[in-house]
């Protein structure tokens, strides 16, 4: 009779068994040398209803973003520089507001093309942001940019940088889950379809 939940071992110089669930979904189990499979197959067990959870999230989320690639449109240069000025002229407005309100000054602004990251801010003072967080709501983008330039202040993510953060900010932390939770919506294919206007860009 096979096991029931599939699984790969890899086996390193460390101390306990751990699992850990690829974004496909794939279990992957990492446990010391000399390790017993008995043992192995125990933990399994006993962790069952967690990894099948888990397995299935990562599964359904790694389907979504594969869906998500193969329905965003592919811009032209000329389109591409549109989106990337209009996401400058909204960011330049937004840092000028929020900096009066925090009290710093900043540098350049540079807007960028990111799968993942938001914004950064540098030891210089140039202020990075991602111009897709223009195709979601207001709510995100502003937290985005109250989060860099109280960098300016506090170069970490200490209490201080978080309670500086809220003072300006108080709901902060529900565009902070928003952006965890749709980040990977902010498309143009998204966008254009809450619009209603049909994807045609070729």
């Amino acid at each position: 009779m096979s096991f029931p939940i599939s699984y790969e071992i890899i086996y390193s110089k460390r101390k306990s068994v751990a699992i850990q669930i690829r974004p496909d979904g794939q279990v992957i189990v990492r446990a010391p040398y000399g390790c017993p499979r008995s043992f192995i197959n125990s933990f399994i067990h006993q962790k069952a209803d967690w990894i099948v959870k888990h397995s299935a999230e990562n599964k359904q989320r790694c389907e979504k973003q594969v869906q998500l690639k193969k329905d965003r449109p592919t811009l032209s240069d000329a389109q591409r520089k549109r989106y990337i000025e209009t996401a400058r002229s909204i960011f330049t407005q937004k840092a000028a507001y929020y900096a009066r309100l925090i009290g710093v000054t900043y540098g350049r602004i540079s807007i960028r093309e990111q799968k993942t990251r938001w914004g950064s801010c540098s030891s210089r003072g140039t202020l990075s942001f991602n111009y897709r967080l223009i195709y979601g709501p207001a709510g995100p983008l502003d937290y985005v940019v109250v989060h860099e330039l109280c960098h300016l202040t506090h170069m970490n993510h200490s209490k201080d940088f978080w309670d500086m953060v809220e003072r300006i900010m108080p709901d902060y932390r529900i565009y902070k889950q928003w952006l965890r939770e749709h980040g990977q919506e902010l498309t143009l294919t998204t966008h254009l379809k809450k619009q209603g206007i049909p994807i045609r860009l070729s």
